[in-house]
């Protein structure tokens, strides 16, 4: 079977990360994310990663704290970078080379973001992450995750998350809500669903980027996705 997406954006929370453990990064869970990645990257699957910060900080830890929100913002943008470091780490331990770029200049321990170089990069065959958020307050890593999926011209913009797919509601909360294989992005808007915060959605809106919600731990998701068959919810223009 042919592949249906060749260069991808993988957004990948930095709560993932920590497995089952409240706080920082767990070993098994890092190894199991890798495995994943290392499967598609053998098919040739080009990889760019987008990776929070939330397992390291998260503003509402320090909410009565006397910290400016723009301050806040780039503490959790440190957190990406750290995160940034180990899966950069774990992906040469598996045999993947691996670049890291941060929108923060941080000269000592990452490159700068570079559009071109990340596609070059790519393109010689390694996996390029993206830490540092835009490197703007007061913007998410969703946000982030779009604009550098747009940069480097992946095919879509894949975002793991703790669900298979999109619901009408919280699947957690209503046994019964429904889940959907695909939707437009007339009827994500239509029909109120959170599937990326609002400046992520439209900048994909825009320039016609499809958007994965998926589980990434269930076994096999990613190959399944770049392969083009149904998992999680294809957000696409039609």
């Amino acid at each position: 079977m042919g592949l249906t997406y060749h260069r991808i954006l993988l957004k990948i929370s930095g709560e993932a990360l920590q497995g089952p453990e409240s706080f920082g990064l767990h070993a098994p869970t890092l190894t199991a994310l890798v495995e994943q990645i290392r499967a598609i990257y053998d098919l040739g699957v080009e990889v760019g990663l987008v990776v929070g910060g939330g397992n390291i900080f998260r503003g509402a830890q320090i909410a009565n704290a006397q910290i400016d929100k723009v301050t806040k913002d780039q503490m959790g943008m440190m957190g990406t970078l750290i995160n940034g470091l180990a899966l950069r780490d774990v992906l040469m331990a598996h045999g993947m080379p691996a670049v890291l770029m941060s929108a923060i200049p941080m000269l000592e321990v990452a490159r700068p973001v570079d559009a071109m170089a990340a596609r070059e990069a790519l393109t010689a065959g390694k996996v390029v992450i993206f830490a540092g958020g835009t490197g703007n307050p007061f913007v998410t890593t969703d946000t982030a995750a779009a604009l550098r999926g747009v940069e480097i011209a992946a095919d879509a913009v894949l975002k793991a998350t703790k669900v298979d797919g999109i619901y009408s509601d919280d699947p957690a909360k209503n046994p019964q809500a429904e889940r959907f294989e695909r939707l437009t992005y007339d009827e994500v808007i239509a029909r109120d669903l959170k599937v990326m915060d609002l400046s992520a959605f439209a900048l994909c809106r825009a320039q016609q980027m499809p958007i994965v919600v998926f589980d990434m731990f269930r076994q096999g998701a990613l190959m399944r996705i770049v392969h083009g068959e149904n998992e999680g919810t294809v957000v696409t223009g039609a």
